[in-house]
């Protein structure tokens, strides 16, 4: 079976799950918790990032690599175009997706969680005590700022990001107006990508992920809410409808798509 190692929240993992549920393969997770070494991962794959996915003695790493290994080794349902014209312009929408929905939309993410205190709170688990949940609502933003710094999103470059987003929403929705894929009749890698990548900044009112807080129908405040791009993420929300399988979270040990019972294995990364 496929083994996927990857981070549940990672929009680049989330990525290669809707892959691989769109052509229907199965697959286990293997969770990679930050923690110490990122020795399981680099041992295997080389290097210290997610996703990586494992096919008996194959390893990819990178959700590019990966969706090219997937397309040639299970040519079903195929993510990317085979006339000249239409493969460049899913290529090139797939990597502009990367660079700029999967970087901005994760500054975005943080920018949000460190001004917006009701939007922080609202990823604490359902069962979190009254008064740790007014904590965190009443926990300075100045402080996250600083947080912030430590990963190296200043101020200014997670307001940029949340102008850029808006910029390429508005242009999405533009192109989605009169067709129903980005590249034309047919769902591509361009699709999955950009579907995937946006989750992040408005979370599908449908479980898709497989966590202890319940992400669904949350969204960055003045992104997800805005009715300008509505029209895009109700296209968005057809894709998975039409291609991701639900999590099932009354059945906490099928956690993997498609991958039948097995219970995901946790790793210590750092």
């Amino acid at each position: 079976m496929l083994e996927l190692y990857q981070f549940e929240l990672s929009q680049f993992s989330e990525k290669v799950r809707l892959i691989l549920d769109y052509k229907g393969l199965e697959y286990k997770k293997v969770e990679v918790t930050p923690g110490i070494g990122q020795l399981e991962v680099y041992k295997i794959s080389g290097q210290r990032q997610v996703p990586v996915l494992k096919d008996g003695d194959t390893v990819i790493a990178d959700s590019t690599e990966i969706a090219l290994y997937l397309d040639r080794k299970y040519p079903e349902k195929p993510l990317i175009p085979t006339d000249g014209v239409a493969r460049g312009k899913c290529l090139l929408m797939e990597e502009w997706a990367d660079e700029s929905l999967g970087l901005k939309g994760r500054k975005a993410f943080f920018h949000a969680l460190n001004h917006y205190p009701s939007f922080r709170s609202s990823f604490l688990p359902e069962n979190t005590p009254d008064i740790l949940k007014t904590f965190v609502n009443a926990f300075p933003s100045e402080i996250m700022d600083v947080f912030s710094l430590g990963v190296g999103f200043g101020k200014d470059v997670l307001k940029e990001a949340e102008k850029g987003l808006k910029q390429d929403l508005e242009a999405l929705t533009l192109i989605l107006h009169d067709q129903p894929y980005l590249t034309g009749d047919k769902p591509t890698l361009a699709d999955l990508t950009v579907a995937a990548l946006t989750t992040i900044i408005k979370f599908p009112s449908v479980a898709y992920y497989d966590l202890d807080i319940n992400l669904e129908g949350k969204g960055i405040p003045g992104l997800a809410d805005n009715s300008a791009y509505e029209p895009f993420f109700t296209w968005r929300d057809r894709i998975y409808a039409d291609f991701r399988q639900p999590v099932d979270k009354s059945n906490r040990n099928n956690s993997s798509g498609n991958s039948g019972d097995s219970k995901p294995t946790t790793i210590e990364i750092e």
